[in-house]
């Protein structure tokens, strides 16, 4: 266990259902008697798994992310590493102390009120009396709840039950964080206080998070686990298994994506010079971001129903050159093209531009442009969306454009194909002072006044 913080081990866990009260009576009588009268037993229950055979380690210092569909498995996974279910099979095994937010109120007593609770819940959490004690006004500070540390907890609202559970789990000094989805519950600042506070935990110390989000996953985790009925499906790279993941969804909901790729001839080929506009750009680091594009890569990864097919992602300028550098700021058009190998009757063209963790920094579609009117696609057909706008500055690394055609309405509608990193481009140098993007100043004014002016 030298420098794993969580190891689990061929686990399962399985409850016995019963489908009349009266069942469970018999299950604890008649299997007794019928040994005895030399007959074989009956279960008057049925099986179900919600865990099988999983297994996995999780290294101290890492932020791992639990995804998967609702009932999957993922929180009774927590609740078996936190020690509140006792495993069907299997083992775990955890250095150091555990903090977990499990479910809304879990840990509670709704009798009692928001005082007497943060000293019960520390103590189930390892703090001694006078550790609380010392530790009492930061909670309270943190929580943010005002006089209502006085009410019992069962007059608090959902967010102020999250906030006092989150308060007392971040004053606890644990060596590993278990949180499931309950940062979903909460206002936006309370979020963005508990996103500071898991950043500054993560440098020292071991999450484990449960989360619907793949924006979340890619952006905190540094691994991630993927359950599905009970069973690990996959687990790796965040941005890997997040889109994996994706992908699955699509064909849970429309069936299984086609493997069918795209025809070299239909893929632009055009010979046009491209344009460099750097020259135009004061030759200036400090001052530019230049960003450096890459080619249509048509064997990315995708999926997709194949009733149409991306065939160009191109970036131009205003004036319809191709390019294959970009400065940030610069107004730019991308243009996504694709092949109707079916008839469309309301197709839907999009794109997100992501970093190299697999975060969506921004994106669009063309479908609020078009839903009063939609342009109507035939089989062997192209589709050509432009995208316009100013490219925003970024931070110096590798960005990617994924892309994707779909059919119907925003709500509701088919996948036909969507292309992961459809193409590359590195940001070279930058003038970023500070975010995921910078967005060009139109302007910058400092002065300075005497007293009384």
């Amino acid at each position: 266990m030298t420098g794993v913080a969580i190891k689990v081990e061929n686990l399962s866990k399985c409850y016995q259902i019963y489908d009349q009260p009266q069942d469970r009576l018999k299950q604890s009588i008649m299997p007794r008697i019928r040994r005895i009268l030399g007959r074989a037993p009956v279960n008057y229950f049925r099986e179900f798994w919600a865990l099988r055979d999983v297994s996995f380690e999780i290294k101290k210092g890492e932020t791992v992310g639990i995804i998967g569909r609702n009932g999957s498995g993922k929180s009774t996974l927590l609740q078996l590493i936190c020690g509140t279910l006792n495993p069907t099979g299997g083992r775990i095994q955890t250095q150091g102390r555990i903090a977990a937010l499990l479910e809304l109120g879990s840990g509670f007593n709704p009798e009692f009120t928001g005082r007497e609770n943060v000293y019960m819940n520390a103590a189930l959490l390892g703090l001694s009396k006078e550790e609380t004690v010392a530790r009492f006004d930061d909670i309270i500070a943190f929580a943010d709840i005002g006089n209502f540390i006085e009410q019992p907890v069962k007059t608090y609202s959902s967010g102020m039950m999250v906030r006092l559970a989150f308060a007392v789990i971040a004053h606890v000094d644990a060596d590993i964080l278990v949180i499931d989805e309950a940062l979903a519950v909460g206002d936006a600042f309370f979020r963005q206080k508990c996103m500071r506070f898991l950043r500054r935990f993560m440098k020292t110390g071991t999450v484990l998070f449960v989360s619907h989000d793949t924006g979340s996953v890619r952006s905190l985790c540094t691994h991630a686990i993927w359950i599905e009925k009970g069973r690990m499906l996959q687990q790796g790279s965040p941005k890997e298994v997040s889109e994996n993941y994706l992908e699955a969804f699509y064909e849970e909901q429309q069936g299984k994506s086609t493997t069918t790729r795209i025809k070299q001839n239909f893929i632009d080929s055009s010979d046009s010079q491209a344009k460099d506009p750097r020259l135009a750009f004061i030759n200036a680091s400090n001052l530019r971001n230049d960003l450096r594009l890459f080619e249509f890569n048509p064997d990315a990864p995708s999926f997709g129903k194949g009733e149409a097919q991306i065939t160009s992602v191109k970036f131009f300028d205003r004036q319809g050159a191709p390019l294959a550098w970009v400065v940030g700021g610069e107004e730019v058009v991308l243009r996504v093209e694709a092949l109707a190998n079916s008839s469309l009757d309301s197709p839907i063209v999009g794109f997100y531009i992501k970093d190299k963790l697999g975060q969506c920094l921004f994106g669009d579609n063309t479908y609020l442009s078009y839903m009063d009117s939609p342009v109507v696609c035939g089989p062997g057909q192209f589709l050509t969306a432009d995208f316009s706008f100013q490219m925003p500055r970024l931070l110096a690394g590798d960005y990617s454009v994924t892309v994707a055609i779909a059919n119907g309405t925003q709500q509701e509608h088919i996948q036909q194909h969507w292309v992961h990193d459809a193409l590359f481009f590195r940001s070279e140098s930058t003038s970023v002072a500070g975010g995921l993007i910078g967005i060009p100043m139109n302007n910058i004014h400092l002065s300075v006044k005497k007293p009384h002016e």
